[in-house]
């Protein structure tokens, strides 16, 4: 089932991201971090067991673009379709907003492209995105995530 984030799920969200940062597979984020974009957060929730599986958050950045980010999903949880069906929430969440532009920043980007996401050069992101996000990253300016962009 997917559904909204609750508060009582930022600590499975923040295991689930953290456990993927120590891979090398994406970005952390700081559990404060997870408290203040909560609302952003989609979670997969398995109906048997009420264990969070996934999750996936839409970030407004500015008037007409969003970036797509905190796709993860539980590794005895692959192959079921849990990250796409969360992706798909996101981009129709966008489209409710009327967003004419999405975003990824990722080391994934043949999940991505199964969405029309298309490589783009970095420096075609908002500023807005550089000045929030990336001058707090661990890895600036020596980004190694690929951007991703798809036109709605």
């Amino acid at each position: 089932m997917i559904r909204k984030a609750l508060i009582h799920d930022v600590a499975p969200i923040h295991a689930l991201l953290q456990f993927y940062a120590q891979k090398g597979e994406l970005l952390g984020r700081p559990l404060s971090n997870l408290y203040d974009h909560l609302r952003d957060f989609w979670v997969y929730e398995d109906e048997d067991t009420g264990i969070i599986t996934g999750c996936a958050a839409l970030a407004f950045c500015w008037e007409d673009i969003a970036e797509i980010r905190s796709v993860a999903v539980k590794e005895e949880y692959h192959g079921q379709g849990i990250g796409s069906a969360l992706t798909e929430r996101c981009i129709q969440e966008a489209f409710y907003f009327k967003l004419k532009t999405l975003f990824a920043m990722t080391y994934r980007p043949n999940f991505f492209a199964r969405f029309g996401f298309k490589i783009t050069e970095k420096n075609n992101l908002p500023m807005v995105k550089i000045w929030a996000g990336c001058l707090d990253c661990v890895k600036f300016p020596d980004c190694d995530e690929i951007a991703m962009i798809k036109e709605l």
